[in-house]
């Protein structure tokens, strides 16, 4: 349930942490996935290119966005709204209103599991490297390697008593590992953390900021395409309203789990454990029977809260 949050939060903590914002990411993810799903069965296209075809789309629309940001100087509030209007209009153009319900080999990523035996032998492997640095390591940073290795081993029992890890959740976790290390040891992701906690002095460094604000919305764009294709397989069919108001959720995940919007500060894990805390809320509510209209006040409380939190702490 939290992997399309975490996929749209994972390109949002860049976004944010580079002193933008996106507000198009939902009506995007929308849109990518439906375009997927009738080019694959309306169209009948091979199920790679439909695939190939949303990503590059996705990513070449992120970076027009992106383009408007940082050479034309339109603030990334407005142009990302536009964009979220727009998309949500081309959405519902494209789909006239009816839904698309791709067939068993497009919902697979979204539907099904990773065999019992071969979560075992991934985790396996996951929980070795930890041990490997935990031992390499001194101090807190041991416990810390150790406690994720009994982490992993411990999520991926609880999974496999069922019918195994979640083809989403296995991806969230690719994604995240990537752009984890893409975030905190690249020139781009240094960078950006670079732009979002001191722009003048990074222009005076030397830094590229138009070129890595028009990267940092083109991975958004394709990180958006990626949800979409997730939310439309996991749900098993593409409808006008998909993706409607994610943007918002995929904010405060970020949020939540750390990132400050006034930019520079945040990690991608600590954006999963917001998704994960989003997600549980509306499990948790739903479960629970909570009425309708408390469930949104209830988060926005949060978000509120989260935010506050950030702020005194920068005061401090």
């Amino acid at each position: 349930q939290m992997s399309v949050t975490s996929i749209l939060a994972l390109g949002m903590v860049l976004v944010i942490v580079a002193g933008q914002i996106d507000l198009s990411v939902g009506a995007l993810a929308g849109l990518m996935g439906a375009l997927s799903a009738m080019a694959y069965t309306n169209r009948e296209w091979p199920l790679a290119a439909a695939f190939l075809m949303v990503l590059v789309l996705g990513a070449l629309l992120g970076a027009v966005q992106g383009s408007l940001v940082a050479w034309l100087k339109i603030p990334p509030f407005i142009v990302t709204l536009g964009g979220m209007l727009m998309f949500q209009g081309a959405l519902l153009g494209v789909t006239g209103g009816v839904s698309t319900s791709p067939g068993r080999s497009y919902v697979y990523i979204g539907q099904r599991y990773v065999p019992v035996l071969l979560g075992w032998t991934l985790a396996g492997l996951v929980a070795a490297w930890f041990l490997y640095r935990a031992a390499r390591a001194s101090g807190l940073k041991r416990l810390q390697w150790g406690g994720s290795a009994a982490l992993v081993l411990a999520a991926t029992g609880v999974m496999n008593a069922y019918e195994g890890i979640p083809m989403p959740v296995l991806l969230v976790v690719v994604l995240a590992a990537f752009f984890a290390g893409a975030a905190q040891h690249t020139r781009f992701g240094r960078h950006l953390y670079a732009i979002g906690g001191n722009r003048e002095a990074a222009f005076y460094s030397g830094i590229a900021i138009e070129r890595h604000i028009v990267g940092v919305f083109t991975v958004m764009g394709l990180l958006a395409a990626v949800a979409g294709v997730v939310l439309t397989a996991r749900v098993g069919s593409a409808t006008s309203d998909a993706g409607r108001m994610m943007e918002l959720d995929a904010i405060a995940a970020a949020v939540i789990g750390g990132t400050s919007l006034l930019g520079g500060q945040g990690t991608v894990w600590g954006a999963l454990l917001g998704a994960l805390v989003m997600a549980s809320l509306d499990n948790g509510m739903s479960l629970l029977n909570t009425e309708s209209f408390w469930q949104p006040i209830i988060k926005g409380g949060i978000l509120v809260a989260a935010v506050a939190v950030d702020m005194v702490g920068r005061r401090r």
